[in-house]
């Protein structure tokens, strides 16, 4: 089994204790995907509620760690993105894994239906003004994969992009698409921006079960609309677009990961699991300071060390 290096002990323990690695859940390239083949849920990863919270916080220390080092190296970007059916957890996710990431590193950029501005440009336009600078954590809740995926099982959705008819034949649109995606995926690694996509793997009855819940908790009942429950209704359509997508556009250098999400810490331990995994491959150290600079600073050492003169 793989356990990445330089792991603090109990985080290497607990994927040997669920005689797993992150390939298991990693999309190999050009894979035609079966969802229902994959799981949905797995054994806790956790032995309880404490332990859970313990492991969260080592992970969280440490990719505040490499993100602190990200930062200041200043020649890498890291671009997470987050995908799933309505309640799979993308929110809790994101708040739960990154907390202890200095906010001034890290961009939270959340995509919803498009404004009319946006709808006057490509499919990526939108996404690509929000892609992180070097040094920084990029996080998108929802992506550009809404326009093979909402657009894909809503036909009404793609009539409102107003292409030109001859670009929008059904046999080839979709995989012209994920042709665009994977080339744009390339062109990011290929200038420093590192890329790990997150599909949260939510089964059909945990999602009835916390749309229920959404009910029957007040404060949570302005989640839930009308709309939600069309959108379950087209389940079946969904998953076979998630599935040709995760096949077509997982690649070694844009993986997709199929992260069980019935359990919510599971899926937030598997996550943070690869995120610290990812950052620690990349070839990052802090400035090193040149010989004038070292001088400069023995300097400015002589006059701070001293006595402060009288007021």
């Amino acid at each position: 089994m793989h356990v990445p290096g330089g792991f603090p002990r109990s985080n290497v323990a607990l994927l040997m204790n669920l005689k797993c690695s992150l390939e298991d859940f990693r999309v190999a390239p050009a894979t035609k995907v079966n969802l229902a083949e994959w799981p949905t849920k797995l054994k806790p990863l956790y032995a309880s509620k404490q332990r859970y919270h313990k492991l969260l916080a080592e992970y969280r220390e440490e990719l505040s760690d490499l993100q602190r080092v990200l930062y200041a190296h200043d020649r890498y970007a890291v671009l997470l993105i987050f995908q799933g059916m309505d309640t799979a957890g993308k929110d809790g996710a994101i708040r739960h894994v990154m907390s202890g990431v200095n906010p001034q590193g890290c961009q939270v950029f959340s995509f919803k239906q498009p404004s009319s501005e946006e709808l006057d440009h490509d499919f990526l336009w939108r996404t690509n003004r929000r892609l992180p600078e070097r040094g920084r954590i990029g996080i998108f809740n929802r992506s550009y994969y809404e326009e093979v995926l909402v657009a894909r099982v809503l036909p009404e959705v793609l009539a409102g992009q107003r292409l030109p008819e001859e670009h929008v034949h059904p046999t080839t649109i979709w995989s012209e698409r994920f042709s665009d995606i994977v080339n744009l995926e390339d062109y990011l690694h290929r200038n420093g921006t590192r890329i790990l996509k997150f599909f949260l793997h939510l089964s059909n009855e945990e999602q009835r079960r916390r749309f229920l819940a959404r009910i029957d908790e007040p404060d949570k009942n302005w989640k839930l609309s009308p709309a939600d429950i069309e959108m379950r209704e087209r389940w079946n359509d969904f998953q076979r677009a998630y599935a040709d997508c995760l096949g077509a556009t997982s690649t070694m250098r844009a993986p997709w990961y199929v992260v069980p999400a019935d359990d919510k810490h599971n899926a937030r331990l598997i996550i943070s699991h690869a995120i610290v995994e990812a950052m620690k491959t990349l070839k990052m150290h802090y400035p090193k300071a040149t010989d004038a600079h070292r001088q400069e600073l023995k300097q400015v050492r002589s006059l701070l060390m001293k006595k402060a003169r009288p007021a």
